[in-house]
């Protein structure tokens, strides 16, 4: 792997410190952050994803934030494309690539490529949309289980975006979602990646940082934020990829009268503990990973640190 260019990964759950510990290493080493994160491509979408201010970015200037409105669409293999095209001329221009979020889904889009799986068809999305709209998205997860009964089965019966596409998929090749998988293979990244994983020694800790950090985007003003989106963007449903991003949910439903202010917040806190759950299973199945404590005292020096001890290495 040493003769492919060197970029550095820098993962981890919600709220474990990967921002200040980019930017730490943007001051100190020839990097430049991409980042890894399915909302903070979205405009106008702040205060929920903890955007990096206006300070941050003058120090640190991040590549692909700020790419969509909030009722378009970014995918997986939008990221894979855009994030290689960035890699590449980041190496242009004798810096390295540093990739620091924490939407596994892109860092694995992009280690093991895509496969080439059919395209969206508009007409065909439009009848799946319209079917669920009648019976509901548990009907079509039960339709999926008779076509691709091995996708179906690590999908939940109200997952809508993905019951969509393996549905789209199945039906435009003819063939279970499942099948195509298997049968094309990988494409891994022809770079030297140093896997950076930021995971709590205590999980409690972690716990408590994020409900202090959703309490400080309800102080800011998610709600306020929210309701001038979708003032400005009638098109927004709950149905919008960018309206499923944790904090948006809860204050959408909260804005629609579902429940009061004390139930947003407990809703929300628990939301995004449980995206924290997930964002640590997918590290736990990377065992290439070089595991740092993100709850101790200097984290941004030790990233620091390890970094500069695997450039000099190179």
């Amino acid at each position: 792997m040493k003769q492919h260019p060197p970029a550095i990964f820098l993962m981890g759950p919600t709220a474990s410190g990967k921002t200040a510990a980019a930017v730490e290493l943007v001051q100190h080493l020839p990097v430049e952050i991409i980042s890894v994160d399915s909302a903070l491509v979205y405009r106008g979408m702040d205060i929920g994803t903890a955007k990096p201010d206006a300070a941050t970015l003058a120090v640190a200037p991040h590549h692909l934030i700020d790419l969509r409105d909030p009722p378009n669409a970014y995918s997986a293999a939008d990221f894979h494309d855009d994030a290689l095209a960035l890699m590449q001329d980041i190496r242009a221009r004798g810096n390295i690539p540093l990739l620091a979020g924490g939407t596994m889904l892109y860092f694995k889009a992009l280690k093991e490529g895509l496969s080439d799986l059919p395209a969206a068809d508009p007409e065909l999305r439009a009848e799946l949309e319209e079917e669920a709209a009648r019976l509901g998205w548990p009907a079509l997860h039960a339709r999926l289980a008779q076509l691709d009964p091995e996708t179906a089965a690590r999908l939940k019966p109200n997952d809508s975006q993905r019951i969509q596409r393996a549905l789209e998929v199945c039906l435009a090749a003819g063939e279970a979602m499942s099948a195509q998988l298997k049968r094309q293979a990988a494409r891994p990244l022809p770079w030297n990646v140093l896997p950076l994983a930021l995971v709590p020694s205590d999980r409690s800790v972690l716990h408590q940082r994020i409900a202090e950090r959703f309490d400080s985007m309800l102080q800011q003003g998610i709600i306020e934020e929210l309701a001038q989106l979708r003032r400005q963007y009638p098109e927004l449903s709950l149905n919008t990829p960018s309206m499923r991003a944790v904090g948006y949910r809860q204050s959408w439903e909260y804005l629609d009268g579902q429940y009061d202010r004390t139930a947003l917040r407990d809703k929300g806190i628990a939301a995004t503990r449980q995206l924290a759950k997930r964002q640590l299973t997918w590290l736990r199945s990377m065992p290439e990973n070089t595991r740092l404590d993100c709850l101790q005292p200097q984290l941004a020096g030790a990233v620091l640190n390890h970094c500069q001890r695997w450039i000099n290495q190179l």
